[in-house]
């Protein structure tokens, strides 16, 4: 018996398939999802999401959301999900300036909603690169 993954971001699903294990990164730690889960709500963090099917690991990044596994179907939506195969350190470690910039120069004028989405992007980029270098 097999688990089916989704990871949906608000722009794309950005995988949908047939797996055997996922372990997700969890603001109460990692939580690891086998066929027979019970049923599960649980807020995502940013880090490292391992997939494993047919035999192989393949990690994805994920950003801040949520979790759901219901029967055998592990739904994550996230602000931001990333394969690992498609990291590109250049354009992470930008973002991750640009957001890190505009959180210094914001000030106190600063919505609070947009000073949450800044930190996640810095939050999501750290987590890339450390995968990223990892590997």
């Amino acid at each position: 018996m097999a688990l089916t993954l989704e990871i949906v971001t608000p722009e794309a699903k950005v995988f949908s398939a047939a797996i055997d294990t996922v372990v997700i990164p969890t603001v109460d730690g990692e939580i690891g999802v086998l066929p027979g889960h019970i049923p599960l709500l649980t807020q995502v963090s940013s880090g490292q999401l391992v997939v494993t099917r047919e035999g192989k690991t393949e990690a994805l990044i994920v950003g801040d959301g949520f979790a759901q596994v219901q029967g055998d179907v592990v739904s994550v939506l996230t602000e931001h999900a990333l394969e690992e195969a498609k990291i590109d350190e250049n354009a992470i470690e930008t973002a991750m300036q640009r957001a890190q910039e505009s959180l210094k120069t914001g000030g106190s004028d600063m919505d609070p909603a947009e000073i949450e989405r800044l930190e996640s992007v810095v939050r999501f980029s750290v987590a890339a690169l450390t995968v990223r270098k990892k590997r």
